[in-house]
């Protein structure tokens, strides 16, 4: 939560669930057999973001990843997400698309 990110209104800004999100299906990634340690990961794009309901100070947003698709040879990956607040949809992300550069 920023300062005047909104004044009066405070939210968490939605690029900042994003990549907490992305960063979750990095370490999902990186923690799967056969992944060379220390191997880097760039988000390289993200379709079907929706937000349903601001993120305010006092929530806890749980995150959830699924990857869906891992082609180790050419290191794409793609997953989806699903953000909570209080058991309530906040943001959802239909697909995520990850390069991976090996170590």
């Amino acid at each position: 939560f920023f300062n005047g990110h909104f004044p009066g209104q405070p939210v968490m800004p939605g690029v900042l669930q994003l990549e907490a999100m992305a960063q979750l299906a990095g370490t999902v990634v990186a923690n799967t057999e056969g992944v060379p340690e220390g191997s880097v990961y760039f988000l390289g794009s993200a379709d079907g973001v929706k937000w349903k309901k601001p993120v305010v100070p006092g929530d806890v947003l749980v995150m959830e990843v699924e990857i869906t698709k891992f082609n180790k040879k050419f290191g794409i990956i793609k997953a989806t997400g699903k953000g909570f607040t209080d058991g309530s949809l906040a943001v959802e992300v239909g697909e995520m698309t990850f390069a991976l550069a090996k170590a």
